[in-house]
């Protein structure tokens, strides 16, 4: 691979998924915290006001870092990848521009009349704003996954003059199959994020043996919400995402999985490393008939496998591509077993005695965050080498005048900035930590 591209693409993998590790948590929080404030306004109970409260801060500051983190990427169109924006931009430039201009100014001001408004806005007024926040979060991460799941799945354009791709129909844009469904897996994804860092935080309390009341509750909404919102995400949105990929990406699909060779009743590989000079898996321990199953739901239908696609058309890093898909999963077999244990020990009333579970909720918080970045790591490295599949290779749309020493100098620049960026969110939310949620009650805020 080129050195300019290599480092072109390295950038903007860098840049995406470190801004994603606040994204998440925001999709997560802002449903959470609408949540919260439900329950308040139902039971007429200040308690749960108060852990609204809370979390309220640790959102806005992870929302902040989010915002900083995030217009380095509109940027990089621009100057890394410049002839995909003058080629795509007539399609991915409404989403992007949608995104900017509604949903994120909608989350932007009303975040302000949560954090600020609540005396002026009265418990139902304050209620509707912790909404709005939610669902501009929300509308805003819809926006911007159907820019990639155009990319995914190219809907309702045309080739017009100098091949510039135009949009023929908006509504095949917002609407595409592979848009809705990518969007629901994503959007459970965060709220896993979310639940795990609720939970773990009120486990962290019951340890502490401080702020016990509130801890019981992140416990109960953090435990309750994470099991939901874990099973959704392998089944159905899971599931369906898979066969769109196995219908639409099938040499993506064959390369995460490891099958090389197509073979009637494909067995599906649990364990296995993949050697792709030998186009073979090995120490594989496999489970004979569960992939065919998965995509044809025929147990003896064969799948083809990457040998039977042109090699410069493969993924061209398959082991990551591999491993990526299989942390993904095999994290997320955990956190339904996991939450399915808290869930019984909180139903019976035991969950907050339980030490083995509160650890493992302690834990388990920076993995959702291990599962997400896998996931999205499977999505784009498993479309290489497109970066728009079936219309536009990933080499074709760089930018031809951005060296690799531009694009070094730039990448160390994010390194360090980023970092420093890092440590000052994760001070300012072990500040909130430290404070607990009675310095909340206390400042009257």
């Amino acid at each position: 691979m080129d050195t300019a591209l290599a480092l072109h693409r390295f950038q903007f993998a860098f840049t995406i998924t470190f801004h994603y590790l606040f994204v998440q948590l925001t999709l997560g929080l802002g449903f959470l915290i609408f949540v919260l404030k439900t329950v308040a306004l139902v039971k007429k109970d200040e308690h749960y006001n108060e852990c609204a409260r809370f979390w309220a801060r640790i959102f806005a500051v992870n929302f902040a870092l989010g915002v900083v983190t995030g217009i380095p990427m509109e940027f990089q169109f621009g100057t890394n990848w410049s002839r995909f924006s003058r080629d795509a931009g007539a399609v991915i430039g409404h989403t992007l521009a949608m995104e900017g201009l509604y949903t994120f100014f909608l989350e932007s001001t009303f975040l302000g009349f949560m954090l600020y408004g609540e005396q002026m806005l009265g418990r139902v007024g304050h209620w509707g704003a912790s909404a709005a926040v939610w669902i501009g979060s929300w509308m805003s991460g819809y926006l911007i996954v159907a820019t990639d799941a155009w990319m995914q799945h190219p809907t309702g354009y045309r080739i017009g003059a100098g091949g510039k791709i135009l949009l023929t129909s908006w509504w095949s844009l917002i609407f595409n199959e592979w848009a809705v469904w990518q969007f629901v897996h994503t959007i459970l994804g965060g709220i896993v994020t979310g639940c795990f860092a609720m939970a773990g935080i009120g486990a962290f309390y019951v340890f502490l043996k401080r702020s016990e009341k509130y801890a019981r509750a992140f416990l109960g909404v953090g435990v309750t919400v994470g099991l939901i919102a874990a099973i959704l995400v392998a089944f159905p949105t899971g599931d369906t995402q898979g066969k769109l990929v196995a219908r639409n990406q099938p040499i993506k699909l064959a390369a995460m999985e490891g099958h090389f060779t197509t073979e009637p009743s494909s067995a599906i590989a649990i364990l296995g490393q993949p050697d792709v000079n030998a186009h073979k898996l090995d120490n594989p321990f496999m489970v004979p008939g569960v992939l065919s199953f998965i995509v044809h739901g025929n147990w003896t239908k064969e799948v083809k496998g990457l040998t039977d696609y042109p090699r410069d058309l493969w993924p061209d890093n398959i082991p990551l591509l591999y491993y990526a898909f299989h942390i993904m999963v095999g994290l997320g077999t955990v956190f339904i077993g996991v939450l399915s244990l808290c869930a019984l020990q909180l139903w019976r009333g035991k969950l907050a005695e339980t030490k083995l579970l509160l650890w493992a909720l302690v834990l388990l918080m920076p993995l959702p965050y291990v599962a997400n970045t896998a996931g999205w790591m499977t999505a784009e490295m498993g479309r290489q080498p497109w970066i728009i599949y079936g219309l536009m290779r990933t080499a074709d749309g760089v930018s031809p005048h951005v060296s690799s020493g531009s694009a070094l100098f730039t990448l160390l620049g994010f390194l360090g900035i980023y970092t420093l960026l890092f440590m000052l969110g994760l001070f300012l939310i072990w500040r909130i930590l430290e404070q607990g949620p009675e310095h909340v009650v206390e400042a009257g805020e």
